[in-house]
């Protein structure tokens, strides 16, 4: 029997499956899909063990965006004009009393979208909006068409190649705007498409358009001077335009990132702070200003209290989004500073389960942090500069 388990254990790690002590059945699956700085691959490591399940070569360096189920990793390549897609392999399943956990090997499907300059991808309600922003055409395929292997890509074509993006609202898309005098500057705002590709009705204004999340029912899409909210209405999403604070300074959001479990957004706002945002509240935004400039943050799906902020010099910090205040750092790496180009590798963080992993691209490491003590457990050597990083898993009973 002892060698037996040992076995059946051994094969349960290398698929990234941990076995729980109290149901037989019942096992917690995660992996991490890290893409290299400088190199065209992604490394596939089993969060729990610690060792490389895969690696996949891309066709060129990539930044991985995971879909809301988990089922599929996209490999988004600005330089090498194509997206490719990875099966997990990790997919849960809800049946009201109980979940259930499938967790087969992880591959790199053969299917793949291809056009100029890929950037942003949104996924909403199961459908992938990928934005060439080379040619200004937004390529929108169903998730569950992609893992069956022949996808249907609708094509969505603004007036010209811009830095925009495209989220789906059930039959109609939220597209971009281009800003038609200068066009290789920010959109100037948001249009709504019916099914047909027909605009529903005139452009919402969002001069300097960048940055949009979802949380709960709602979308939120950044703005010059506020937020752009969008929501199911009865005939089509409803936008209304929440402004910023009067007693916030001069600024605004770039990049945000949707609350899991508890409704709200995070954003960056200015080089050394973070903004909390509760659009249904009164007092909207609440600014929390950092101790060094701000490297990446990220929202913890697992523990909804929490969200986590990497700063140059080296520390992760535990935001409390009830209280708006850090509530613990830790000092992690040498410095990382912010001077010099955008996009020079730097940490990144993600949450799997019960650890926080931050990548140290100069170390070729990954930190796993307890998150329940927030302390340092271990350190996985990963080859090359280990940058961009997502998680993918779940518990659940196995059949």
């Amino acid at each position: 029997m002892t060698s037996f388990f040992n076995k059946a254990s051994a094969a349960a790690l290398l698929l990234g499956v941990m076995p729980t002590a109290t149901l037989a059945d019942e096992q917690t699956a995660w992996r991490l899909f890290i893409a290299d700085h400088g190199q065209p691959a992604v490394h596939v490591i089993d969060a729990v063990s610690g060792t490389e399940l895969a690696s996949f070569a891309t066709r060129a360096p990539a930044t991985l965006y995971r879909s809301g189920s988990g089922r599929t990793v996209f490999a988004v390549q600005r330089d090498g004009n194509v997206v490719q897609v990875i099966s997990s392999g990790i997919s849960t399943s809800d049946h009201g009393d109980h979940g259930d956990l499938k967790v087969e090997e992880t591959k790199l499907l053969d299917m793949a979208v291809a056009g100029t300059r890929p950037v942003h991808f949104v996924d909403h309600g199961g459908n992938i909006a990928l934005f060439f922003d080379g040619e200004g055409i937004a390529r929108i395929v169903p998730e569950t068409e992609v893992l069956a292997g022949s996808p249907s890509v609708r094509e969505i074509r603004t007036d010209a190649p811009h830095h925009g993006v495209a989220i789906t609202f059930g039959d109609h898309v939220l597209v971009t705007e281009p800003n038609k005098e200068k066009p290789d500057e920010l959109p100037v705002g948001i249009r709504v498409l019916d099914a047909q590709g027909t605009p529903a009705g005139g452009l919402h204004a969002c001069p300097d358009l960048h940055g949009e999340a979802a949380s709960g029912n709602i979308v939120a899409i950044a703005c010059a001077r506020g937020l752009l909210i969008a929501q199911a209405g009865d005939k089509g999403p409803s936008i209304g335009f929440l402004p910023y604070s009067d007693q916030l300074p001069e600024g605004k959001v770039t990049t945000l990132l949707g609350g899991r479990g508890l409704q709200y957004f995070l954003g960056n706002y200015g080089p050394s702070a973070i903004v909390l945002i509760d659009p249904t509240a009164d007092d909207a935004f609440r600014r929390i200003e950092l101790p060094t400039r701000r490297v990446h943050f990220a929202v913890d799906p697992v523990r909804p209290k929490f969200a986590y902020v990497f700063t140059e010099d080296g520390r992760l910090h535990q935001l409390d989004v009830i209280s708006g205040k850090i509530a613990r750092s830790l000092a992690l790496t040498e410095p990382y500073s912010m001077d010099g180009h955008w996009s020079d590798p730097r940490p990144r963080v993600a949450v799997a389960g019960d650890a926080i992993f931050v990548t140290d691209p100069l170390k070729s490491t990954l930190h796993m942090i307890d998150a329940a003590s927030f302390e340092k457990t271990r350190d996985i050597a990963i080859a090359g500069k280990p940058f961009n990083i997502v998680a993918v898993g779940g518990s659940g009973e196995t059949h």
